[in-house]
């Protein structure tokens, strides 16, 4: 079943994306007037270039992403003991990594960071990274076998690294981390992840009966700024593919029974 909703959560994204639609849709528009219906064809081309001027102009991505950013304290007071901490990969780009020989990441580069600044604060603590092979491709390799080496380079001792390969979604980082650290109940762990991430992986953790204290990082919105216009097709036009990959995700993952919440919040067992 894992498989299976791996695959189909990866074909069926590639197809309702947003920027699959447009295409999608832009097609269909060229299509209409080619067979000479032009009604329909206008009708639909200026659809589709009211709602690109309007994304253009307004963060409808940023919109999407601040209730998911602001789920989870920023910043949270932190507890004087920790016994493990973990780290959720999405941050690295294995393939450019291997190409160019050096540690390459993404715009979420801050999951690292923060993840070596609190093994400097918890030096007693475990540490876990867990990123596989997210790609449907599964000869590429791993976000764990790209890091490890970045990680022992920044200082961190490698018998405090329990690094997990094999997680190719959320729901299998959890499973495969919780296999490999084996937590008990009376300990405390820290999860980092990207803010707008954070409620899909913490209703995953409760799920699977796995207490964390949530320590969101990269954040993406300004909330000061979220209704200000300003020209930005492509910013905009990410957030919202982003933005619909995480709550279509929660959605996905709600109905399959992998969270007990369509929107999670804290666990009952931290309240």
């Amino acid at each position: 079943m894992d498989n299976i909703f791996f695959y189909l959560s990866k074909y069926i994204w590639a197809v309702i994306s947003p920027d699959s639609l447009f295409i999608i849709l832009l097609t269909i528009c060229l299509l209409l007037f080619l067979f000479r219906q032009i009604k329909k064809a206008t009708v639909l081309l200026a659809l589709l270039t009211f709602c690109t001027l309007f994304l253009s102009f307004f963060s409808v991505g940023g919109w999407m992403l601040y209730p998911l950013e602001s789920r989870f304290q920023h910043n949270p007071d932190l507890p004087e003991q920790v016994d493990g901490i973990i780290v959720l990969g999405g941050s690295v780009m294995a393939d450019h990594s291997i190409e160019w020989q050096q540690l390459e990441t993404n715009r979420f580069h801050e999951r690292l960071t923060s993840f070596i600044q609190l093994a400097q604060l918890y030096p007693d603590a475990r540490l876990v990274f867990s990123g596989g092979n997210a790609s449907t491709d599964e000869g590429r390799p791993t976000e764990a076998q790209v890091v490890e080496a970045f990680f022992l380079k920044s200082g961190i001792a490698a018998e405090r690294l329990l690094m997990e390969n094999k997680a190719r979604n959320t729901a299998e980082n959890v499973s495969y981390s919780r296999q490999l650290a084996s937590p008990q109940a009376n300990e405390t762990w820290l999860l980092i992840t990207t803010a707008f991430h954070m409620p899909r992986a913490m209703g995953i953790f409760c799920q699977q009966n796995w207490k964390v204290i949530p320590y969101p990082v990269d954040h993406q919105t300004i909330p000061s700024q979220l209704f200000q216009p300003g020209f930005d097709l492509i910013g905009h036009a990410n957030n919202l593919v982003q933005a619909s990959h995480e709550w279509l995700g929660l959605l996905a993952y709600y109905l399959t029974g992998k969270t007990q919440q369509l929107f999670p919040a804290q666990c009952d067992s931290l309240n």
